[in-house]
């Protein structure tokens, strides 16, 4: 009775919250054809303030769901739908985004410049694209008159970090003590690693914005200084996380300078730039200023955090024993390969960039390869079966058709361990992950896989793979 009482009042509250969201929109969208910019702008920061509840009472209701089915045979399909659903969101939005600060950065580094441009103008461009021709100016403060239909670009920016956190939350909160943390590395309360992730999210942003505010107008100085922090957060996280959550904090973090850069200041830069070019004033150029430095930053950023989040596909990155040299080597290299195509896209040309990134890169390849064994533990001769009754005992329980785990309900990523071809063909994986890196089992090997098991397939391996 009381789950019941608890699910209604949530529903009730639910459509609330959305009957007064399309509701103010709905006057919004009023005042608009009024031509009453006083009153949209007031009702525009109600309308924020219920799109921040509609969110907020779609996470209490999953949470409260989440609550009811936990411990139940349906909360691992549950979270494995949840974890889909939001993972979907969050690509889908990122794409927006970083498609969109592709583009802008581009179109900022092509612009003509010289040829018959107007006083007025910073610059134009003219460009073809499906099937028709396109011509776009850019203004060097505001133009005389602000246009009726003015379209802002940070809806993308704002759903793909919530959607973010919200994976984060889903993957790494919701199962700290055996995804967030690993003993072996920080052996913490999931709580203390659940506030550290928090807190480094926080601090991380209040460190890179003293930078912008403080630096900025020294290049060298500014550079030197944001490479320093990003270090400093690739190294931290791998002192404190298990490798898988290292990477992916690293990418939370960058992606939360990204988001809080549209937020706190692209935005309400550009929103002051409008009003004044409303009023008939000069836009203030100082926060042009700022929102092109942000916006320039998070372009270099933008590499570094797709790569974070394919990295976990790939445990040679986050499970090598210097994880966090890894890191680093690839967001400077992937940050060297922008940089050089920015300054293409300028018209420049630079010869030592860009092979100088792709050797970084190559070096990350070769510094992650296995070193060759000496087998020395390696007295005897391995088969087939006694390797596949290791597989069975350890991983079956997750990489099967019919999973038994109490989190997974069907086979990560489709690969199953059922039959002994299924096993023999996919060996090479195996010994990626289980000898290799060593981050399988998973769940910090919660099926207890023995380290002379991990020898013995590492010694068929090496001794051939015979079948």
């Amino acid at each position: 009775m009381m789950a019941l009482l608890i699910l209604f009042s949530w529903l009730f509250i639910f459509v609330i919250i959305i009957l007064g969201t399309y509701k103010i929109r709905e006057i919004v969208e009023q005042f608009k054809l009024q031509g009453n910019e006083a009153k949209v702008a007031s009702l525009q920061i109600a309308q924020n303030w219920f799109y921040a509840l509609l969110v907020c009472a779609v996470l209490c209701g999953l949470g409260i769901v989440y609550i009811f089915l936990k411990g139940s045979i349906w909360e691992g399909h549950f979270m494995e739908w949840l974890n889909l659903v939001v993972r979907w969101i969050h690509i889908t939005f990122g794409i927006a985004w970083i498609g969109a600060s592709f583009y802008f950065v581009f179109l900022e580094n092509a612009l003509n410049r010289s040829e018959n441009v107007r006083d007025e103008l910073a610059g134009n461009l003219w460009a073809v694209h499906g099937g028709g021709f396109y011509y776009l100016e850019k203004y060097k403060l505001a133009p005389k008159k602000i246009p009726k239909h003015l379209h802002w670009f940070k809806y993308e920016a704002y759903f793909t970090w919530l959607s973010g956190f919200c994976l984060l939350i889903i993957v790494y909160y919701f199962n700290a003590r055996s995804i967030l943390i690993d003993p072996v590395v920080f052996d913490i309360l999931p709580m203390s690693a659940i506030m550290i992730s928090i807190f480094s999210l926080v601090l991380g942003w209040v460190l890179y914005d003293q930078i912008c505010k403080r630096f900025a107008k020294s290049k060298l100085v500014f550079t030197i200084a944001i490479t320093v922090l990003v270090f400093f957060f690739a190294w931290f996280y791998c002192q404190v996380f298990s490798g898988r959550a290292a990477y992916i904090h690293f990418g939370a973090f960058l992606g939360t300078l990204m988001a809080a850069n549209v937020f706190f200041v692209i935005i309400p830069g550009q929103k002051r730039m409008v009003n004044a070019a409303k009023n008939g004033e000069l836009p203030n150029p100082k926060d042009g200023e700022a929102a092109m430095l942000r916006s320039y930053t998070n372009n270099y950023f933008t590499l570094p955090v797709l790569f974070v989040m394919i990295s976990n596909h790939f445990p040679s990155t986050f499970g090598n024993e210097y994880e966090w040299a890894v890191l680093i080597a690839i967001t400077v290299g992937s940050a060297g390969i922008k940089h050089y195509l920015n300054l293409r896209e300028k018209g420049k040309l630079s010869v030592w960039i860009m092979p100088v990134s792709i050797m970084v890169l190559l070096g990350v390849t070769f510094f992650t390869a296995p070193a060759p064994s000496t087998f020395e533990n390696c007295t005897k001769e391995i088969s087939f079966i006694e390797v596949a009754d290791i597989i069975k005992n350890r991983c079956t329980a997750c990489h099967s058709k019919k999973p038994t785990d109490a989190v997974w309900k069907s086979a990560p990523n489709g690969i199953m361990y059922d039959t002994p071809e299924q096993i023999y063909n996919l060996r090479d994986k195996i010994y990626q992950r289980a000898v290799l890196s060593k981050n399988m089992p998973f769940n910090n090997n919660q099926t207890g896989m023995l380290l002379e098991e991990r020898d013995m397939i590492n010694c068929w391996m090496n001794q051939g793979a015979i079948k």
